[in-house]
């Protein structure tokens, strides 16, 4: 009796002991998965961003595939001075690498109007070469460039608010000097203001402007 009394005892209390051991390697299996999982679904989101940001800089448009005109051949292939060089900085800065507007870059850092430009939210600015600036009698340029305020006139006759894609160029347009300038033509093929200067290389992106390079300086 005594020895089947012990027994019973002794099965009593395995039984709890037996139970509670599975559901202790249950609750460890469970969040052994769970810790498990976490991490997959972590790894698994994190491609997400890098996959977008590969497909976006895929689709970005090259800037030397946007331009127009017998003068883009002219311009740097590479570096700062090139269309991705350029369409990285602000109009200003741009202009000083590239070596067709070395004139107008002297023109406008004697105006005192670097700031201004590079600061402007969007703008257009038509852009007149070195030849450009040629066609005027070195005296009088020389005039010009020692008279700050009729610098600065000329130089603002040259820029437009907003940056203007090739299809919306045509027609009046209201300068930062508040003079009207008009331009004409369609297609790829543009004249700008009374001396019908001619674009040379179109729609080239800046980080803050659109520039139209022009074979005549625009008088107000």
């Amino acid at each position: 009796m005594n020895k089947t009394r012990t027994g019973l005892v002794a099965l009593a209390l395995a039984v709890p002991l037996a139970l509670s051991a599975c559901g202790s390697n249950t609750d460890n299996n469970t969040a052994s998965a769970g810790a498990g999982s976490t991490p997959m679904s972590t790894s698994s989101d994190a491609m997400t961003p890098s996959d977008t940001m590969t497909s976006s800089s895929s689709d970005m448009a090259d800037p030397a595939s946007m331009v127009f005109g017998s003068a883009c051949s002219a311009v740097p292939k590479d570096g700062k001075g090139s269309f991705q060089g350029m369409a990285t900085d602000p109009v200003a800065t741009a202009a000083s690498n590239n070596p067709l507007l070395s004139t107008l870059v002297t023109a406008v850092k004697t105006a005192g109007l670097v700031d201004t430009l590079n600061s402007a939210p969007e703008i257009t600015v038509f852009a007149p070469t070195n030849d450009a600036f040629a066609k005027i009698p070195a005296a009088d340029l020389k005039k010009v460039l020692a008279d700050k305020p009729t610098l600065t006139k000329i130089l603002t006759n040259h820029v437009v608010a907003g940056k203007l894609s090739p299809d919306q160029l045509a027609g009046d347009h209201k300068t930062l000097a508040g003079t009207t300038i008009t331009v004409k033509g369609s297609g790829e093929d543009f004249t700008v203001g009374k001396a019908d200067a001619k674009v040379l290389c179109g729609n080239v992106p800046t980080a803050n402007a659109t520039v139209y390079i022009i074979d005549s300086v625009l008088m107000p």
